[in-house]
């Protein structure tokens, strides 16, 4: 099977990784999506990943937190999240190391840029866990940073939904699927597939973007092999 990108940075979301059980790590589910992430890999795909912890804590929604350290305390969770993808991918033979943004020697390695890079060209999968290291700003901005920082050839957001839509099509039955939109009028019209800081980030630095369901895990596969699916974001 041919390979359309040689490089990818996959966003995933926290919240995919609990499945049905809405909170946690639904084991099964990850498994199914390192399954995927694993043939890729060994289709000769250098692949980076971004993960959310949302199945964990959702800082926005600390109303009397002080929202720095609400920040914080989601960065420890893509850490755990981090961990249990690093450590399902290896089960199934894959290569891989975990960055974090904030520095936990015991349990990771600091994100570097060049050892980053130096990874993928080794074949290994890389994990970059604690989003920006910095308060707020989301998972998606973070992998919209990692997407460009290592010269990605696009940027994969897995996500619950089929592509971009007009209008939320889990409230209205009558929303249009765009195939293809431009960065100029996802910001326009003001969709919320990715904060606009991560689409900002990528119409700035020319970094595609590709939109696309996680139910079936497979689509990740049929991503980087070119098929037609979810919806292509680009300038």
């Amino acid at each position: 099977m041919s390979i359309a990108y040689k490089r990818i940075l996959l966003k995933l979301s926290g919240e995919v990784l609990a499945s049905a059980q809405k909170t946690g790590i639904d084991n099964d589910t990850v498994t199914k999506i390192c399954t995927s992430v694993k043939k890729i890999a060994d289709m000769g795909v250098e692949v980076g990943i971004v993960v959310g912890g949302g199945n964990f804590w959702r800082g926005r929604t600390s109303e009397h937190m002080d929202r720095a350290r609400a920040d914080h305390i989601g960065m420890l969770a893509t850490a755990m999240n981090s961990l249990a993808l690093c450590d399902a991918l290896e089960q199934l033979g894959a290569q891989v190391r975990v960055q974090t943004a904030i520095e936990m020697r015991q349990i990771a390695e600091p994100y570097i840029r060049s050892k980053a890079i130096r990874h993928f060209e080794k074949g290994r999968v890389v994990i970059f866990g604690c989003g920006t290291g910095s308060p707020f700003f989301s998972t998606d901005t973070a992998a919209a940073l990692r997407a460009v920082e290592i010269n990605a050839d696009i940027l994969l957001k897995a996500t619950n939904v089929d592509g971009i839509y007009d209008k939320d099509p889990n409230k209205h039955p009558d929303a249009v699927k765009f195939d293809d939109i431009t960065f100029r009028d996802v910001l326009a019209r003001d969709i919320k597939v990715m904060d606009s800081t991560a689409f900002s980030l990528c119409k700035d630095n020319n970094m595609s973007i590709l939109v696309f369901n996680l139910d079936d895990p497979e689509n990740i596969v049929r991503a980087v092999s070119g098929e037609v699916i979810g919806t292509t974001v680009t300038n």
